[in-house]
C-alpha cells in the first residue's frame, strides 16, 4: 500500500492537470508573456472550498474518509522513505502529508470541477483502481499479528466502505451529466452565491417573532435541536468524519498493542508462577510475587472495561463540538463576543487565516491523544475503585473497608457542615436586614462588628488548616478537569488569563472568525442584493442598446458599442486620454479614480 502511494502520483497528476485545463479562468489578465497561448485555459483547480462549500458536504466528508488510513500511517510516524537525522524528522512528515494530499486530490477535483462527465469519469476510475487495490491488499495478507484472521479487514474496511460510497457517487454524476449531454434531463443552473438556509436566516431575523413560543421537547432541550436555517460547512463534515474513522483505527491500535502487552505480561506470570512452585509457595518474595500477580490481573480488566466509556466520551465530544460551532457561530452574527475571552475579542488576521489550515487536523490529534489521556485517567480511577472497595471485599475484609469509608465521609461531612454554618452565621448576624422584602439577598453591609471581628479572629487559624485541604482538591479537581477536557478543542483548559498558551483553543477561535466574516448571512445577503442590482442595470442597459440597434435598422457589435461609449466618454472628459492603461499597465489606477470623479462620464 505505501508502494501504490507513491506510483499513485502519476495518475493524480494526470488528473488534475487535464481538470486544470478543462478549467476556464474567470478574468484573464491581458499582459505580453507567454501565458496568451493559453487563452482562458488552465486554471489552478480548488479541491475544496473551506468556508462556502454548503452542497455536496457529505460525499467531500466521504472523500475525507477515504484518507483515513494514510492518515494513521503519518500519525504513527511509519513514514520514513529517506534516512534522516531525527532534527529533520518534520520535515519527513511534511512530505508525506503533502504527497498523501496528492495522492487523493483527485477524489475533491473531480467533486468540485464544473465539467461532470469528464470528472465522473476520471474519478470514477480512480476510486476503482484504490477499491481494487485496497481489495488486493486485504486478500493477500488477510491474517494479522494480534487480530488473527480478520486483521486486515477490521483496519480497511472503513476505507472501502468510503470508496465504494464514491463510486456509487461518480456513477450517479456520470449517468445524470450524460443524460443532461444528451438533452434528456436540463441542467442545474450554476452554484447559488445566497445559499436557501442563509436567505431564510436573514428572513427569521426580519420576520416578527410570536409572542408564544413553542413548547421543545427534552431532546430539543438537554441534548440538540435542529435548526433549518442553519448548515454546518463541508468542512467541519469532513473533520468528524474522519475523526470517526480516526478515533475508531486508534481504538483498534491500542487494542492490538494491549493484547501484545498481555501476551508479555502472561509470560512473565508464568515464569512467576514456576518460581512460586518451585519454592513450594513459602519463599520470601511469594506474598510480593502474589500482589504483583493481583496487579496484572486487575489492571488488564480494567483496561478492556474502560474502553468502552472511553471511546463514548470521545465521540459524545464529537457531536458536542458541532453544537457549540452553532452556538458560538450564531452569538458572533448577533454580535455577542461575551463568551470569549477579552483578549480574543479581537484575534489577529494572520492568526484566524491560519487557523483555518490547523483546526480540522488539530482537531482529530485532540480527539486521538484525548481519548488515550482519558483512558488512561479512567484506568487509574477502576483501579482505585478495584483496590479500595471490590478486592477488600474479596479478602474478607469488607467490615473494615465500610468502617474506614464511612469515617472518611463523615470527616468530609464535618468540614463542609463548618463552612456551611459559617455562611449560615454571616447570614443572620453580620449583614443588615434587607431593604425591601423583594430583594433576593440582604444588602452588603456589616451588622455587629465586634462579634464579627471576634469571629473572624478565631477562625483564622482553623481556616489556616481548612485550606490546606482546599487546595489539595483544587489541584484535584484541576487535573481531574484538565484531563476530562483534554479532547475538547472548543474549551481552553487554562486559567484565566493564559488563554491565549492554549494552541488548540486559539485555532478554534481564529476559524470561528474566519467563518462569521466570510459566511455571515447578513452579509452575504447584502453582498447578494448589490451583485443581483449590478447584473439587472446591465440588463436594463443591454436591453436599451439593443432597442437603439434595432432602431437604425443595423446590427452592432458588442466590441463597437464598447468602442463607441468610450470615444464618447474621453470626449466628454480629455484629461482621461493622458492617463488611458498602457500595455505595460501603468496609469490605470489614477484613470479608475478620475474615471469615477467625473460627472459626465
Amino acid at each position: 500500500m505505501e508502494l501504490f502511494l507513491h506510483y499513485s502520483l502519476i495518475p493524480s497528476l494526470f488528473i488534475i492537470l487535464v481538470l486544470s485545463f478543462l478549467q476556464r479562468r474567470e478574468h484573464r489578465r491581458q499582459t505580453d508573456d507567454t501565458s496568451y497561448l493559453l487563452t482562458n485555459h488552465f486554471e489552478i483547480i480548488i479541491p475544496l472550498d473551506f468556508l462556502g462549500t454548503f452542497s455536496n458536504r457529505w460525499s467531500y466528508g466521504i472523500a475525507f474518509g477515504a484518507t483515513a488510513n494514510k492518515i494513521m500511517f503519518l500519525f504513527s510516524e511509519g513514514y520514513q522513505p529517506l534516512q534522516i537525522p531525527q532534527w529533520a524528522q518534520a520535515f519527513v512528515l511534511l512530505i508525506g502529508g503533502i504527497e498523501v494530499g496528492l495522492s487523493h486530490l483527485p477524489f475533491f477535483a473531480c467533486l468540485s470541477s464544473e465539467f461532470r462527465l469528464v470528472s465522473s469519469i476520471l474519478g470514477f476510475s480512480y476510486s476503482l483502481t484504490w477499491f481494487a487495490v485496497t481489495i488486493l491488499h486485504i486478500t493477500q495478507c488477510p491474517h494479522g499479528q494480534f487480530l488473527g484472521s480478520y486483521e486486515t479487514l477490521v483496519f480497511y474496511w472503513p476505507t472501502l466502505l468510503c470508496l465504494f460510497f464514491l463510486l456509487g457517487y461518480f456513477l450517479h454524476l456520470f449517468v445524470k451529466s450524460l443524460r443532461v449531454h444528451l438533452g434528456w434531463e436540463l441542467q442545474t443552473g450554476e452554484k447559488p452565491f445566497l445559499e436557501l438556509h442563509q436567505a431564510e436566516h436573514v428572513k427569521q431575523l426580519l420576520k416578527r417573532r410570536p409572542l408564544q413560543e413553542e413548547k421543545k421537547s427534552w431532546f430539543q432541550t438537554r441534548i440538540y435541536e435542529w435548526d433549518p436555517c442553519f448548515q454546518f460547512p463541508s468542512r467541519m463534515i469532513g473533520t468528524t468524519v474522519l475523526a470517526f474513522i480516526c478515533l475508531y483505527l486508534f481504538i483498534v491500535i491500542e487494542f492490538c498493542m494491549f493484547l501484545y502487552v498481555r501476551n508479555e505480561l502472561d509470560v512473565f506470570e508464568g515464569k512467576l508462577e514456576s518460581y512460586l512452585t518451585s519454592m513450594n509457595h513459602t519463599g520470601t518474595l511469594t506474598p510480593i510475587i502474589l500482589q504483583v500477580k493481583e496487579l496484572m490481573n486487575v489492571t488488564k480488566g480494567v483496561w478492556v472495561v474502560t474502553i468502552l466509556p472511553a471511546s463514548l466520551t470521545c465521540v459524545s465530544y464529537l457531536f458536542h463540538i458541532l453544537a457549540c460551532y452553532r452556538k458560538h457561530m450564531k452569538r458572533l452574527w448577533a454580535g455577542n463576543k461575551h463568551f470569549l475571552p477579552l483578549k480574543f475579542h479581537n484575534p489577529s488576521s494572520s492568526e484566524s487565516v491560519v487557523a483555518i489550515a490547523r483546526y480540522s487536523g488539530w482537531q482529530i490529534a485532540y480527539i486521538l491523544w484525548g481519548y488515550l489521556i482519558i483512558h488512561v485517567v479512567q484506568s487509574l480511577g477502576g483501579v482505585m475503585f478495584m483496590y479500595g472497595l471490590v478486592l477488600p471485599v474479596i479478602h474478607n475484609r469488607g467490615l473494615e473497608v465500610l468502617q474506614g469509608l464511612g469515617i472518611g465521609i463523615l470527616t468530609i461531612s464535618i468540614v463542609l457542615g463548618l463552612m456551611i454554618l459559617q455562611v449560615w452565621i454571616a447570614t443572620s448576624f453580620f449583614l443588615q436586614p434587607k431593604m425591601d422584602t423583594a430583594d433576593k439577598q440582604k444588602p452588603l453591609a456589616l451588622n455587629n462588628r465586634k462579634v464579627f471581628h471576634n469571629f473572624n479572629y478565631f477562625l483564622f487559624f482553623y481556616n489556616v488548616l481548612l485550606g490546606l485541604g482546599a487546595c489539595l482538591s483544587r489541584l484535584l479537581f484541576s487535573c481531574i478537569l484538565g484531563t476530562w477536557l483534554i479532547a475538547r478543542i472548543d474549551r481552553t483548559i487554562m486559567q484565566s488569563g493564559y488563554e491565549r498558551a492554549d494552541m488548540g483553543f486559539r485555532a478554534w477561535i481564529g476559524m470561528l472568525y474566519v467563518d462569521h466574516y466570510h459566511t455571515n448571512p447578513v452579509l452575504v445577503s447584502f453582498c447578494h442584493l448589490l451583485i443581483t442590482g449590478h447584473r439587472e442595470r446591465r440588463l436594463q442597459q443591454a436591453v436599451q442598446y439593443g432597442h437603439l440597434s434595432q432602431s437604425s435598422g443595423a446590427r452592432v457589435s458588442a466590441r463597437s458599442r464598447t468602442r463607441w461609449l468610450l470615444l464618447q466618454t474621453l470626449i466628454n472628459n480629455p484629461r482621461l486620454v493622458m492617463l488611458r492603461k498602457s500595455k505595460s499597465g501603468h496609469g490605470s489606477q489614477e484613470f479608475i479614480q478620475i474615471l469615477l470623479t467625473c460627472p459626465e462620464s
